[in-house]
């Protein structure tokens, strides 16, 4: 894919690493939602290893990426976590930081736990009060992750365009040791999208297999 351009989104940072990718490269995906597009666009990048969340827990994108580094420090890591499950475990930056380890962090910043909204809706659960409602949301007080990478000793940026993201990619992997770039990004799968996602995977097992295919990659390619 080429360079992305404009205001930044999640399928522009995922175009954005199948454009730069290096050869050879550790990819760790727990960017949750705003992952559903990196499949596709590191389709036709040179080769690399894909460690990625297979379900339950979430959490273990940032010690997996430290545990990369330390296996094989002569390869580059690129992790690619989403804010909530960062929030998790980001202490591992520190470790980073402490073992000088080569390890690109890239956070998608989308101010939710995104992914936890998806499953209210697919138990039927998503009419709930403001209370609730706000305890799935990551924007009070706004989390700021390119400072707390620098409190940490990793270098850190803040991006809010494709330009801006494609830059400070291009300048971590360049850079040995550890960088995080910060993605300030809209929710993936928000409005109608996130209505129909639970529908679809509950209705996937009884549809005709062309069918479900289209509808999957229409809807979450």
């Amino acid at each position: 894919p080429g360079r992305p351009r404009g205001k930044l989104t999640a399928e522009k940072v995922c175009k954005a690493v199948g454009h730069l990718l290096p050869e050879n490269a550790i990819v760790i995906d727990e960017a949750i939602t705003s992952g559903l597009m990196l499949g596709p666009f590191t389709a036709g990048a040179p080769r690399h290893d894909l460690i990625t969340l297979t379900g339950g827990a979430i959490g273990q994108g940032l010690p997996n990426a430290v545990g990369a580094a330390i296996a094989c420090p002569t390869r580059p890591v690129l992790a690619l976590i989403g804010d909530g499950t960062a929030m998790y475990t980001i202490q591992a930056l520190w470790t980073m930081a402490r073992e000088k380890l080569n390890v690109v962090s890239v956070i998608f910043n989308n101010a939710s736990y995104s992914v936890l909204n998806v499953e209210l809706e697919r138990v039927g659960a998503e009419k709930v009060g403001a209370k609730a409602r706000s305890q799935l949301d990551l924007n009070g007080p706004v989390l700021n992750f390119a400072q707390l990478a620098h409190g940490m000793g990793v270098h850190g940026v803040r991006t809010t365009t494709a330009e801006e993201f494609v830059r400070a990619l291009e300048h971590a992997l360049a850079t040995p040791g550890p960088h995080l770039i910060e993605a300030v990004v809209p929710q993936s799968l928000s409005g109608l999208k996130r209505k129909l996602l639970p529908w679809l995977l509950r209705s996937l097992p009884s549809l005709p297999p062309g069918v479900a295919r289209a509808l999957k990659r229409k809807i979450a390619p």
